[in-house]
């Protein structure tokens, strides 16, 4: 026999996690609004690769997941903050952005204009998430590294646009990737996963890593200007990970 309260049980329950003070009603928020920005980095993803934008909102649901995941087991805070939501925002921006990957050729000039401008806006609301957290008190080992690795997909998709375009030679994807390449030398070398200190440096040359791609993406962008302007950004981002490298090693040593 139907019991009416039953049918008010499941909602009830959701109610009451959504509203829970604690990292699981955090994360069920999270989820709620991955699902709310899934129909926007769709719309982004078919308006830049008519067909094929399935594959951004296919990118764009994994991250989704594992941020949520990772959200519930280690963030400390009872509220998702402004600033994971941006940091979430900005992640279905770089996935609708990989989308044009997938077509067969080069996206046409308006495309490519199109693209600049929300790899723009993704640059721009980097700042907001850090500022939101330090507002909020919500600052977190989670969100800082939530925030770098949206950066490190966001870099990493923009220069194989850049490839992709025909703008700079294959190379230009070490400016891209260098992030992962750190990554994969600490499973041999253990000592670079130890923590690093802040450097205002560091945060500056991964704008200045973000900014040129994009604007390698700039239609009239190409040639020799566009290979010299790779060429000084990934010079300073190797210098980057260098200066961090030596700090480490001198850690391991002491």
């Amino acid at each position: 026999m139907h019991n009416p309260a039953s049918s008010h049980r499941i909602p009830s329950r959701l109610k009451s996690v959504l509203q829970a003070k604690s990292p699981l009603g955090a994360g069920v928020r999270m989820a709620a609004l991955a699902v709310g920005l899934a129909l926007p980095c769709a719309i982004i993803a078919e308006y830049l690769a008519p067909g094929r934008g399935f594959g951004g909102v296919a990118l764009f649901t994994i991250v989704a997941a594992v941020a949520v995941m990772l959200m519930v087991r280690t963030y400390p805070h009872p509220r998702l903050g402004l600033c994971n939501a941006v940091t979430l925002v900005r992640a279905a921006l770089a996935s609708a952005l990989a989308a044009p990957l997938l077509l067969a050729g080069a996206p046409d000039a308006g495309v490519a204009w199109a693209v600049t401008g929300f790899a723009a806006l993704a640059l721009a609301l980097d700042g907001l998430d850090g500022w939101a957290a330090r507002q909020s008190g919500l600052g977190s080992n989670y969100g800082a590294r939530f925030d770098m690795e949206v950066d490190a997909a966001l870099g990493l998709i923009l220069a194989l646009l850049v490839i992709d375009m025909g703008k700079v030679g294959s190379w230009v994807l070490l400016l891209g990737s260098m992030r992962y390449l750190f990554v994969i030398a600490s499973f041999v070398l253990p000592w670079l996963t130890a923590p690093l200190p802040e450097r205002f440096s560091r945060k500056l040359v991964c704008v200045v890593q973000i900014a040129v791609l994009i604007v390698l993406l700039v239609p009239p962008v190409m040639g020799t200007f566009a290979a010299l302007l790779a060429l000084g950004a990934t010079l300073a981002l190797a210098w980057s990970f260098a200066v961090d490298t030596v700090y480490l090693m001198q850690r391991r040593l002491i």
